[in-house]
């Protein structure tokens, strides 16, 4: 008899410990698990925003259907952006793709998916259009910049390459490796 309450005391002690251990378990599996943290703080629809700079004028202009932004790490995923980096050159460069991320505000901007780079003719260079499958600008810096495959576009050559330097305020553009350009002259 002493034996089968010592059983039941060990049962019931081995039973308490189960219980206590699941409840724990339990108790911790719900602080585990987060919620999403990265929630939007704000959502805008059909945006044109125009940046201004220290002189008055405009910077920058960014057209999009929405735009949303994450406070947590200030980012902005922008869906088939079209924006226009004004320079001192009366005609901007126009850039747009299917997405872009701009992070710390605007201080750099990363184009991704089927994106076009666009200036037209000054009166120092030609029309130019690139093409690329992403591309970071630096809108302060008018920096902007590839590692990616690049077709440039100018009257009467087609240049291909890979990664691409360009400083958007004065035009000039540097290719990085694997250039082969072809001449078609204009019928």
């Amino acid at each position: 008899m002493f034996r089968n309450i010592i059983i039941s005391f060990l049962l019931l002690i081995a039973a308490s410990l189960s219980t206590w251990s699941i409840l724990i378990s339990k108790q911790a599996g719900l602080i585990i698990v987060k919620t999403p943290t990265e929630r939007p703080d704000a959502i805008m629809e059909n945006v044109v925003a125009t940046i201004i700079n220290k002189e008055g004028k405009p910077s920058l202009k960014i057209e999009t259907p929405k735009m949303i932004h994450y406070a947590e790490n200030d980012t902005t995923n922008i869906t088939t952006p079209h924006v226009t980096v004004y320079r001192e050159s009366p005609k901007p460069w126009t850039i747009d793709s299917q997405y872009a991320q701009a992070t710390h505000g605007i201080a750099q901007i990363n184009f991704l998916n089927h994106v076009v780079i666009h200036h037209p003719e000054d009166k120092l260079n030609p029309t130019t259009t690139m093409q690329m499958p992403s591309l970071t600008v630096f809108p302060d810096k008018q920096i902007a910049q590839t590692d990616q495959a690049v077709i440039l576009t100018q009257p009467d050559t087609t240049i291909h390459a890979i990664g691409m330097l360009a400083n958007l305020n004065n035009g000039t553009i540097k290719l990085l490796s694997q250039t082969r350009t072809e001449y078609v002259p204009s019928s």
